[in-house]
């Protein structure tokens, strides 16, 4: 892992005390490293061990990436458990994506189908992108949203607040 991932974690995540602790203890960085061997992999044409190593990554980490997935430097899942990304999406750099995150679609159509993230983008927890929609740079998505249209760049999506019910 690179020093600038590793200083990444440390500035987004203030639990964060050490490269040895991250190294060891997030999962999001474990994801991420295979993430990297299998889209390696399947980059070259490999059969198989692409999606076998995303597969016994999803395992061990609860974090679930597609190897055909394109992921930018800096990006960081925290508290990672349930996150899903899909085949055709594409990620910046310097995103944050929050616990239960899904980055899916909504065809099964073999075309895009997945959203794209653009740079610095942050996605609150239990957040649900859908389709192949574009979220803009510096955008901010806020927990338990559900995306299915653009989000302008430097614009904040939250869901709606439910009401206390007498």
């Amino acid at each position: 892992m690179k020093i600038e991932f590793l200083e990444n974690i440390k500035k987004n995540d203030p639990a964060a005390k050490s490269y040895l602790e991250i190294i060891l203890c997030y999962p999001g960085a474990h994801a991420v490293f295979f993430h990297r061997i299998a889209h390696f992999l399947e980059g070259l044409g490999v059969p198989v061990l692409p999606r076998f190593i995303a597969h016994v990554s999803r395992i061990l980490t609860g974090i679930e990436i597609h190897p055909k997935v394109k992921i930018g430097k800096n990006f960081f899942i925290d508290h990672g458990f349930g996150v899903v990304i899909g085949e055709t999406c594409e990620i910046g750099n310097n995103v944050t994506i929050y616990q239960g995150v899904t980055l899916g679609g909504r065809s099964t159509k073999k075309m895009k189908r997945h959203p794209t993230i653009c740079d610095e983008v942050m996605i609150g927890a239990g957040a649900k992108i859908l389709g192949p929609i574009v979220i803009g740079k510096g955008a901010k998505i806020g927990a338990g949203a559900i995306v299915i249209k653009d989000l302008e760049s430097n614009k904040v999506m939250v869901a709606d607040v439910a009401k206390e019910m007498n």
